[in-house]
């Protein structure tokens, strides 16, 4: 697959105006200390009904992805199981079975995201997509679900499609329990800068995914951020678990600002993620390409 994750976009969620977390579900409610049994979708229902019709081949794929679009906009109808049903399949199908490693402890909202993808075990594309555009169907039923539908959005997309940020509204985070990667991801640019003077912070410290706060920044669309932290002599060319820079963010985020600041910073534009993209691979946008083509193109 030579498109994008779907691990990041920042996509609104809710009515509050926050912007919700692709690397994690940001629900605020502790799962306990036995986290696993309180993940259990084996028996979920999710609402869709079989009309014995049975999608396939690239019918079946764009139907997908028309669904992942659409959950984008009527997210808010959902459930919370609903919708750690639906990041389970997405995860499915984008990534196959779940071979993560399981979040740490304290990590509560990861661990309902890992378990939920874990339980399907050797579940196949296919049927991951069935129940996917199934479910999805379940809670839009009066949508006219046709494959035209697709060219018609204007929404912005993170890797892979609909960002797995979408599918979950975020609520507030406690002061106490907020990281460093909650103050860079809202934009808080006085204390990632009060953090950077302490000397005691990392300024290339990685998330359970391998995202450095460049990433995020990029991710977020936080331009003056990226700035912060250019500044601050941040990795530039720093790698994701996925192999993605913050030049791959920012391309497949389509923030041409971003691209073009981190660019004439010195972002190497050849950098190839795992899937062996490039950032100008991972974008739809002309603007972007043609900046990427500029810096990538043989000088002389």
């Amino acid at each position: 697959m030579a498109s994008r994750s779907p691990s990041s976009s920042p996509v609104s969620a809710s009515g509050s105006g926050n912007v919700t977390d692709p690397a994690r579900p940001d629900t605020g409610e502790p799962l306990g200390s036995d986290s696993d049994s309180d993940v259990d979708l084996g028996q979920f229902d999710c609402g869709g009904t079989d009309s014995g019709v049975r999608l396939e081949g690239t019918e079946l794929e764009n139907a997908f992805e028309i669904a992942a679009e659409r959950l984008q906009v009527i997210v808010q109808t959902a459930s919370r199981e609903q919708l750690l049903y639906l990041y389970a399949r997405y995860k499915q199908v984008k990534n196959g079975k779940c071979d993560a490693a399981k979040p740490g402890f304290f990590d509560f909202e990861g661990q309902r995201k890992w378990q939920a993808w874990k339980q399907l075990g050797d579940m196949n594309a296919e049927q991951a997509m069935q129940e996917y555009v199934s479910c999805v169907k379940s809670l839009d039923p009066d949508h006219s679900w046709k494959a035209s539908d697709r060219r018609g959005t204007e929404q912005r997309m993170g890797f892979g499609g609909p960002a797995v940020s979408s599918l979950y509204q975020e609520e507030t985070i406690s002061e106490e329990d907020k990281n460093i990667f909650d103050y860079c991801r809202e934009n808080n640019i006085e204390h990632i800068t009060k953090a950077i003077n302490s000397k005691k912070m990392d300024i290339n410290i990685k998330d359970e995914e391998g995202r450095a706060l460049l990433h995020w920044a990029c991710d977020r669309g936080h331009k003056d951020m990226v700035s912060v932290l250019l500044l601050n002599k941040a990795d530039i060319d720093s790698q994701d678990n996925e192999g993605q820079t913050a030049l791959h963010y920012a391309s497949a985020c389509e923030f041409a600002d971003i691209v073009e600041l981190l660019l004439k910073a010195g972002a190497d534009p050849s950098i190839k993620d795992l899937e062996g993209s490039l950032p100008e691979e991972v974008t739809e946008s002309s603007t972007i390409s043609s900046l990427l083509c500029q810096y990538t193109a043989p000088k002389g």
